[in-house]
């Protein structure tokens, strides 16, 4: 009998490859759904066990520790420093405290160009200051501060215009009493009984106290100190600095015979107190001088009178403070 004919069924056609014909990926996948693949990939444990990739920390997190690695590796070599200078002492030390006072009488007026300060008049007052300290005392620093209002009045008439000479004069001075007296008195401070060590024992205290306001307003800041100055700032992170200022102080007085518990406690609050002070003095400065950074002597971290902002303060009334407890 003849056969009857056989059906032709439709011949399935093989599914169609993502790859492209080069071995890539085809391009009529979303690219949405491949990320969201790429991303429950990179979740999922290999059949090791083990997670084939991990999530890089957030971008802020990341931007806090290479912040916080910078001002470690600014911070430590620049102690070094300090300190070789501190234990030196003598004429060494003096010419140190006034190649770095005039470091930042330059950062101070550059910031105050617009009043076109004399820095020659600067430059010579703090180093008459700091001389006069090392060989004379308090009141020969007291006859060079005086004497640098009419040296500085005679370099105002020598310019061939005298315009502006009242803010000239007043932007100069202002660098004159706030960083040549300040640089002075580290003079005065280093020649007193144990005033190196108790010069270093407030560096650290400040520097220390200076990186714990940074990482306590960093993890607990929620109220601001003053926005208006420095927006940065937080009361939380204030706390943190001073609390770490007081206890840095007093654990460094523990290995020190001569100094006791409660004139280590008494130099930490001084430290804890000035500190944040001379921080946001300089802020003040900078914000209505309209800039960021006194300077880039330390890169990132700006200049000479960013770094010793604070100790500007606490190293004149770290004198105050020993002198009292050696009269006491």
């Amino acid at each position: 009998m003849p056969q009857p004919p056989r059906e032709r069924r439709p011949r399935s056609r093989p599914a169609r490859s993502t790859r492209s014909s080069r071995g890539g990926s085809s391009d009529r996948a979303p690219r949405q759904s491949r990320q969201f693949y790429d991303v429950e990939a990179s979740s999922q444990p290999e059949r090791g066990g083990a997670p084939r990739r991990r999530q890089p920390p957030p971008k802020r997190e990341r931007r806090q520790r290479s912040d916080l690695t910078r001002r470690v590796l600014v911070a430590i070599p620049a102690a070094m420093v300090a300190i070789v200078f501190i234990d030196l002492g003598g004429l060494a030390f003096a010419l140190f405290m006034i190649a770095l006072g005039c470091i930042c009488l330059q950062e101070l007026y550059t910031m105050l160009v617009r009043w076109k300060p004399i820095p020659l008049a600067g430059f010579l007052a703090l180093a008459g200051m700091v001389l006069a300290a090392r060989w004379g005392g308090v009141s020969s620093v007291l006859l060079v501060t005086v004497a640098a209002v009419p040296v500085l009045f005679l370099m105002i008439l020598a310019r061939p215009q005298t315009g502006g000479a009242t803010v000239a004069i007043a932007g100069t001075m202002f660098g004159i009493y706030w960083i040549g007296l300040a640089f002075a008195h580290a003079e005065l401070l280093r020649q007193l009984p144990h005033g190196g060590a108790v010069m270093i024992d407030i560096l650290v205290g400040t520097f220390l106290g200076d990186t714990a306001a940074y990482l306590g307003g960093r993890l607990f800041g929620r109220r601001p100190l003053a926005p208006a100055i420095s927006p940065n700032k937080t009361v939380e992170g204030l706390f943190c600095g001073m609390l770490i200022a007081v206890l840095a102080v007093f654990l460094a007085g523990l290995y020190q015979t001569w100094l006791s518990q409660g004139h280590a406690l008494l130099l930490g609050l001084g430290v804890a107190l000035l500190g944040p002070l001379g921080d946001l003095f300089e802020s003040l400065v900078k914000r209505d001088a309209g800039t960021k950074d006194a300077g880039t002597l330390f890169g990132a971290h700006g200049g000479a009178l960013d770094r010793l902002d604070a100790v500007i303060f606490t190293i004149v009334a770290g004198y105050y403070i020993w002198v009292a407890v050696m009269h006491s």
